[in-house]
């Protein structure tokens, strides 16, 4: 009966630590000299090269990012936008007002050569 009742409160459990936003060492550790992928609800499709030095590359374009407390922010010359990051494995998810804005994939490196 108890191993039922401690599986029970594991499964239910489950679901909460996926929806766990990353602390700022996490951000730092997992994004830092790496590139993500994805697409963004609002603005669509992005590859972005975040060097350690703070700098961002993408096609085109640039930017600069910091972690500031628990949440990513992003700088492309309009001004500050944070965001906070689940991240699972190589899955990024970027959470803003406790909505999901967008999901990437974290690639090792700088693939693009940006």
């Amino acid at each position: 009966m108890i191993r039922l009742t401690a599986l029970a409160f594991v499964a239910l459990a489950a679901p909460a630590f996926a929806d766990t936003l990353a602390t700022g060492a996490e951000i730092t550790a997992a994004i830092s000299g790496n590139t993500v992928q994805g697409s963004m609800t609002a603005s669509g499709a992005y590859t972005e090269f975040y060097a350690a030095d703070g700098t961002i590359k993408g096609q085109g374009y640039g930017g600069t990012w910091m972690v500031e407390g628990d949440a990513m922010c992003f700088d492309y010359g309009e001004g500050k936008d944070c965001w906070g990051v689940r991240i699972d494995g190589e899955a990024v998810t970027w959470v803003q007002d406790g909505k999901d804005g967008g999901t990437g994939t974290i690639v090792a490196g700088n693939p693009n050569n940006f």
